[in-house]
């Protein structure tokens, strides 16, 4: 038998995953610390470290977000507003599509963007920590839409599978960040990923708000009872 939420769980987060907001985080990451020092391993561990902590930030937010949903008994009420809201944030990354960045997008606010730069400044192992849940924090207006509806049609079925579910979703999200980190330890070359992400990122908006707007409707249709996952 088809799992039809497992299937839904992997497509979101492979289509998620390619998300230019993270992709273009980790680059920046990258760029700062091969700057600062030529040690590729050292680039590596601190990579690795990065990734582990965006992958636990994620995670928690998200068993947390099923907790409160479940125990508040409102999946329905919430999978309907979410699913409306999931919608509309997919028709702003279509648009983005024809007009990238004009208008309202969904991207890392400026000011956090700054900030951002200034934290990758520390270096230590305790600074890329506190990066980790900085960056996963301020990536939510960017990457939030696709784990959001994930989340609440989870919590509707709120199992030990549901964790299991929503593990495998976070580490999808983050294995193109380790592939570009292993990318830049073996060739030590991050322009040419730099200029990837820039020709292909209307590309991203497009797929990500095309997943979210079939997303939405299903939450909504899964909320109402039509249908079953």
């Amino acid at each position: 038998m088809i799992d039809v939420k497992l299937i839904t769980v992997i497509t979101t987060a492979l289509v998620d995953s390619i998300n230019p907001c993270a992709i273009g985080v980790l680059i920046l990451l990258i760029s700062t610390l091969m700057a600062l020092s030529k040690n590729r391993r050292r680039m590596l561990m601190v990579g690795l470290i990065y990734i582990s902590t965006v992958f636990l930030s994620y995670f928690m937010a998200g068993m947390g977000l099923m907790v409160v949903i479940q125990k508040l008994q409102i999946t329905d009420i919430i999978g309907t507003i979410v699913g409306i809201l999931v919608i509309l944030l997919g028709f702003v990354e279509i648009k983005d599509f024809f007009w990238y960045g004009q208008g309202f997008s969904l991207a890392i606010p400026k000011k956090q963007v700054k900030k951002i730069k200034e934290k990758m400044k520390v270096a230590s192992i305790p600074g890329v920590i506190v990066l980790g849940f900085f960056v996963a924090a301020v990536e939510l207006p960017c990457t939030g839409g696709p784990y959001l509806a994930i989340t609440t049609i989870l919590a509707r079925d709120f199992q030990w599978t549901a964790l299991w579910y929503l593990a495998l979703y976070n580490l999808i999200f983050v294995l193109p960040l380790i592939v570009i980190l292993v990318i830049a330890y073996v060739s030590c070359n991050i322009n040419q990923i730099e200029v990837w992400k820039k020709k292909h990122r209307k590309w991203m908006r497009l797929a990500t708000g095309l997943v979210m707007v079939a997303l939405g409707i299903l939450l909504i249709l899964y909320a109402q009872g039509k249908i079953s996952i």
